[in-house]
């Protein structure tokens, strides 16, 4: 029985058929033995495997078997995503996907604009506060529109490895789902609802017609040849001054890295994961040094603190001041020794002493003009 010790006479019929195994086998007792403990290591092994692939098929809403969206669900979500929410790229089952902020969504159900739109499309629901607007954004997740996502670090879980750490791209988030499908303030939702697909029907027909002119090329007017040429000349062009800035703006940033540190970029977004237009703004900045960059990572941690602090206040039923409001008050009522407030009185403006004729300040003479350094590349906030 389990917790009583075997006999003498027990372990040795034990011994007695592990060696008349091992002898079937034609191996020594030993390695029989180191045998049957692999083959126990891999059967558990396997079944750990099994319970893990059984645990997140339970979190994890099916995807791929699920029923069609409502209309009404699909109609909320064709107006939210002709709102502008802000949307990040984010990295969602190997895939870019847009995600957006709770907040923003319920701020586009509660405006001026769904009441419009509303009057267009029945199908989209009646929205009069605050609690019925987060109930119309819940019907996204019931019809797997859009689900609730939060920030995973992908540098995690490479500790100890020889491969090296995945490089993060700037303003791109690595995202897994959540199995509470929540509608807070500050909680992310990513897209999987694509909308209408007809503008990719209408690209796949140009690009199949632009395939199309290619290869008939030989059969093009001589003038329409010729104004192929033309543009592939004023396309090389371009590609050629592309270079060159990208040179000259190297060559900038040295000389300027000795002459007035840290270094001044021109266009230094150029080659950053963004946009084309956002690529050239702002036109200069200056290099970014360590401090800058703990000084802007110190300046983030007080503003999630001062969120945290409001949203605490807000819970908690106590009115929410803000900095300049509590200075303001705290000027104008100073405190007194018998606990009442007194207006303060008004200062006095200083007059400046004269001085003598034909004397200049010493601070002119030596005063040096130091550079702005509020023009600086700035980081994506993870808010």
């Amino acid at each position: 029985p389990p917790g009583q010790q075997p006999t003498p006479e027990q372990i040795q019929e034990i011994q007695r058929q592990v060696a008349a195994e091992a002898q079937k086998l034609g191996i020594s007792v030993p390695e029989y033995i180191e045998r049957i403990k692999a083959q126990a290591m891999q059967q558990h092994q396997a079944q750990m495997r099994a319970q893990q692939q059984a645990q997140q098929q339970q979190q994890q809403p099916q995807l791929q078997q699920r029923a069609p969206p409502k209309p009404d669900a699909i109609a909320i979500a064709n107006f939210l995503k002709s709102q502008e929410l802000k949307p990040r790229t984010c990295i969602f089952e190997e895939k870019r996907r847009d995600m957006f902020r709770v907040k923003r969504a319920i701020r586009a159900l509660q405006s001026p604009a769904y009441e419009k739109a509303r009057a267009k499309n029945p199908l989209l629901p009646e929205v009069t506060d605050r609690d019925s607007a987060v109930n119309v954004f819940k019907r996204l997740p019931l019809s797997v529109l859009a689900l609730r996502v939060s920030k995973v670090d992908p540098t995690k879980g490479h500790e100890g490895h020889n491969h090296a750490k995945p490089k993060r791209v700037k303003g791109l988030w690595t995202v897994k789902l959540e199995h509470h499908q929540e509608a807070e303030d500050d909680m992310h939702y990513v897209w999987l609802y694509e909308g209408s697909q007809w503008k990719m029907k209408l690209y796949a027909l140009g690009a199949l017609i632009l395939i199309m002119a290619v290869v008939l090329f030989p059969l093009w007017p001589l003038f329409m040849r010729q104004g192929v040429w033309y543009l592939s000349m004023g396309m090389l062009g371009l590609i050629g001054l592309f270079f060159i800035m990208a040179i000259f703006r190297l060559i900038l940033f040295i000389i300027t890295m000795f002459a007035v540190p840290p270094g001044l970029w021109l266009y230094p977004n150029l080659f950053e994961d963004v946009g084309f237009l956002d690529s050239f703004k702002p036109l200069w900045a200056w290099q970014e040094t360590a401090e800058d960059k703990q000084n802007a990572k110190i300046a983030r941690k007080k503003k999630r603190e001062e969120r945290k602090a409001r949203k605490e206040a807000a819970a908690n039923g106590k009115p929410i001041k803000s900095k300049k409001a509590a200075a303001a008050a705290s000027a104008a009522t100073p405190a007194t020794d018998s606990g009442t407030s007194t207006p303060a009185p008004a200062a006095a403006p200083a007059t400046p002493a004269p001085k003598p004729t034909g004397a200049e300040p010493a601070a002119n003479a030596s005063a040096v003009t130091q550079r702005s350094r509020n023009a600086t590349v700035e980081e994506v906030e993870d808010e």
